[in-house]
């Protein structure tokens, strides 16, 4: 028996419109700005257009992906809430895959843009075992000091009775025919930009390094310190990465390459001492990216944002699956190493409309 997972930051996967661009022209959208608006109504009406013009576009790549990924349990990252959820699924989902994704679980996290953690899953997996939610549980409560997880490098940016989960930790219990299965869906603090001559990655790690071992501790908690031979995945936009590809060159000359290690970051919190695997890794090192990243011809990389770490007692009779990412519905500016250059959907543009700014990742596990 087997149960196929995948993980997918839809990007603003939202159903209200933002007219704060119209007060604030860093919160404005690109195209507004080629623009004079003699008033805010005039504005409202102009972005209500855009919006919905590029969404529907948008959306489409993003049900292509997701049917792509193929999976019998989708854990994804900003959604807004339920009934957005439904709407895309009823909308676009269901007109590509029929009767897909009947179960559905988000809850509230503590976002400010209202963006939030999801999860949805089949009635069965593709070898005919009923997938049944049996138990969901938020962790967006939860401090830094109640998890145990306060240390002086947060001093600069957190309290230790603040939220130790920019978003939250929701953590869904599930059994795929007579096994089970725990989920813990995460998307942890964004990088940002560089703040007095640090990079924005070095600027948040601590709070990242926090949220993930939050984590850890959840597990340990209910599992025991070596995860108690028990199946769970952590599946998420982690926002670190532990390795990345730097690109240097220009279209006159071509492109180069080069992989480049990073050092800590909340990824190895829960891989180190073979907590769980990062499944992604088993891909080889040029093809592990799920997202470009660019500020610029001076600024560019690929990098792993996107993970499934699985814990040992589901990946030990897995040792020969290979995970899949799912690249169709990137922008045609991202660049792709040599040999890796895929057919996009149809209608993707150069920067958008796109499925998302990151790639879902799938695998297959065997559970037994």
């Amino acid at each position: 028996m087997t149960v196929r997972i995948a993980t997918f930051n839809t990007e603003n996967l939202l159903s209200r419109f933002d007219f704060s661009g119209f007060r604030n022209e860093l919160r404005q959208d690109r195209v507004a700005q080629l623009y004079d608006f003699t008033s805010e109504a005039q504005y409202h009406q102009a972005e209500i257009a855009r919006a919905i013009s590029l969404t529907d576009d948008t959306r489409q790549l993003t049900a292509l992906a997701i049917a792509d990924a193929d999976a019998d349990i989708l854990c994804m990252q900003e959604v807004e809430n339920l009934d957005t959820l439904h709407r895309f699924e009823y909308g676009y989902l269901f007109k590509m895959i029929g009767d897909g994704y009947r179960h559905k679980v988000l809850i509230d996290g503590n976002d400010s843009r209202g963006i939030n953690l999801a999860l949805m899953t089949r009635e069965h997996t593709l070898d005919g075992a009923k997938i049944e939610i049996l138990e969901v549980t938020s962790h967006a409560h939860l401090s830094y000091e109640a998890a145990g997880v306060y240390t002086p490098d947060l001093a600069e940016v957190a309290k230790p009775h603040d939220k130790v989960f920019k978003r939250d930790c929701l953590e869904v219990d599930l059994k795929i025919g007579s096994k089970r299965l725990t989920v813990y869906v995460v998307h942890f603090k964004s990088m940002g930009s560089p703040r007095n001559g640090v990079d924005g990655r070095t600027h948040t790690m601590a709070v990242r390094v926090a949220e993930a071992r939050a984590v850890r501790k959840l597990i340990c908690e209910r599992f025991g310190a070596d995860g108690g031979g028990k199946r769970y995945v952590v599946a998420g936009d982690f926002n670190d990465y532990t390795e990345k590809l730097v690109i240097t060159g220009d279209r006159r000359n071509g492109y180069r390459f080069t992989p480049e290690e990073a050092e800590d970051g909340a990824v190895r919190v829960l891989t180190a001492g073979g907590f769980a695997e990062n499944v992604v890794a088993r891909r080889p090192e040029m093809d592990r990216w799920t997202l470009y990243h660019t500020r610029g011809p001076e600024e560019r990389h690929l990098c792993q944002l996107d993970y499934l770490l699985a814990s040992p007692a589901l990946t030990r009779s897995n040792r020969d699956r290979q995970p899949d990412i799912i690249r169709a519905g990137q922008p045609w500016r991202t660049l792709f190493p040599e040999g890796q250059d895929v057919d996009r959907y149809p209608r993707t543009g150069w920067d958008r409309p796109k499925a998302s700014d990151h790639c879902p990742v799938a695998m297959t596990f065997d559970l037994v």
